[in-house]
């Protein structure tokens, strides 16, 4: 627990960290509720650097603008998983795309409601789990996830198979998460979080519960493996591993990210997938 989601812990009556596992029920319950409590710190604080129509991969700042992991959207139906207040979503509709974005939380779709009338960019939002799509398959042209969703899911291999389901031949699916290499060190963007403190093979979630032992926040690990082989089961083809570096110049600390341990080790993986 941190500071930084003080006012969530407190709505939620957070106490602890339960050291045990969390199914897909439960996982999909806690962060329904998480991010629903969260949305309105979580946009305070991180709300200008995503923008409201930007599309931005990580806290390492690598834009989708300059990348091109999805290639030419222009005219194409896209899918954001995991979509937040959607900045992502709206940036893939100025570039021609025709998008639908998806949430689990109903707090952050508000936002993401807020934004589109904001910027006048109206794109489609639903509320859905990632290992629940509702949508029909071979849908969609191509599928993005930054830093939504997959973390959050009991069962990654779930939310491959159904991407892989709702995509197009030779779509690409692109999604961002925290490197793996991180779960063995503390959320500390300073010094302490340096040192080692638990096993990367360790696959036991995080879980914060509240007092009667409901679960109110849950995270899932993965190892750099275990990604790779879900995609595989998932009949998916792994093109690129992208371990952003910390640029230089970039002095913002996100969480646990930060200048110092940006220089010595990965915050973000970017795995582009296509299916076949």
């Amino acid at each position: 627990m941190s500071d930084q989601h003080a006012s969530a812990e407190l709505a939620l009556g957070t106490t602890g960290i339960a050291k045990r596992g969390a199914d897909a029920a439960e996982s999909r319950t806690a962060n329904r509720i998480w991010w629903d409590a969260d949305a309105d710190d979580y946009h305070a604080e991180h709300g200008d650097f995503l923008g409201a129509a930007d599309f931005m991969w990580c806290p390492e700042g690598v834009r989708e603008a300059d990348v091109r992991y999805l290639g030419d959207v222009a005219g194409r139906r896209v899918l954001e998983v995991g979509c937040g207040s959607a900045p992502c979503a709206r940036w893939l509709k100025t570039a021609g795309a025709d998008v639908v974005a998806f949430d689990i939380s109903a707090g952050m779709l508000r936002h993401a409601v807020a934004g589109n009338a904001s910027t006048g960019i109206d794109v489609p939002l639903v509320q859905a789990s990632a290992d629940q799509l509702p949508f029909a398959a071979e849908s969609f042209d191509a599928a993005c996830s930054a830093f939504g969703a997959v973390p959050f899911v009991a069962d990654v291999g779930e939310v491959f198979a159904e991407v892989a389901r709702v995509l197009r031949p030779g779509a690409p699916w692109v999604f961002s998460v925290t490197h793996p290499i991180r779960w063995i060190f503390p959320d500390d963007p300073g010094p302490g979080g340096l040192t080692v403190t638990q096993s990367y093979f360790d696959r036991t979630p995080y879980v914060e519960v509240d007092d009667t032992g409901r679960a109110t926040y849950v995270e899932h690990h993965r190892t750099m493996g275990d990604y790779v082989r879900a995609l595989v089961a998932a009949g998916l083809v792994l093109e690129d591993v992208v371990e952003p570096e910390w640029p230089a110049g970039h002095t913002r600390t996100w969480g646990q990210w930060s200048p110092l341990r940006g220089r010595l080790f990965p915050g973000t993986a970017i795995l582009r997938t296509r299916k076949p």
